[in-house]
């Protein structure tokens, strides 16, 4: 009788698998004691590791690097989105503004105003008085007979870094 692969007869091949580095098990395994960990120090400890970047205790190359140019992000303007879908389920009569959307649980955390999108469908007549309006979200409240007021986005001054120039003393 041939013998035939079968699965209660598979076998990976010849010096495919190793067997298991046993480690800690006596001084003479030749892999006990500090078990290929070397002596002290972060790495022969416990779930020690070393963060990224760090270079012995020397100045990072980071921190050492001259730091230039400017970036813009301190004077980023960021929206809250809400889409239309949100504001079809809404049940706030009259204006609707941000205090209204942060009351019906549409719109959480620090934001410098509110965009209304154009995701999903509305039927309802709404007046909106928000930061920002998308192109497809004016036309579709439009033509849903609804209103909409722009106003400006509210900065604020924490996130605004600009250094306001010092007034110099008036020499006498």
């Amino acid at each position: 009788m041939s013998s035939s692969l079968r699965l209660h007869n598979l076998k990976p091949r010849p010096g495919a698998r190793h067997r298991v580095k046993r480690l800690g098990c006596g001084e003479s395994s030749g892999h006990g004691k500090t078990s290929g960990k070397g002596q002290k120090g972060p790495k022969a400890r416990s779930g020690g590791s070393i963060r990224l970047g760090f270079e012995g205790g020397q100045m990072p190359l980071i921190r050492r690097i001259p730091k230039r140019g400017f970036n813009n992000a301190a004077f980023k303007v960021t929206y809250a989105p809400v889409n239309l879908g949100e504001l079809e389920k809404l049940t706030v009569s009259g204006t609707i503004d941000e205090k209204a959307l942060r009351g019906a649980g549409l719109v959480n955390g620090r934001w410098d105003g509110v965009k209304i999108l154009g995701d999903g469908q509305l039927t309802k007549k709404l007046a909106l008085k928000v930061d920002a309006i998308s192109a497809s979200a004016r036309e579709k409240i439009e033509k849903a007979g609804g209103s909409i007021e722009i106003v400006p986005a509210k900065v604020y001054p924490a996130r605004n870094s600009a250094k306001a120039p010092k007034a110099s003393a008036a020499k006498t």
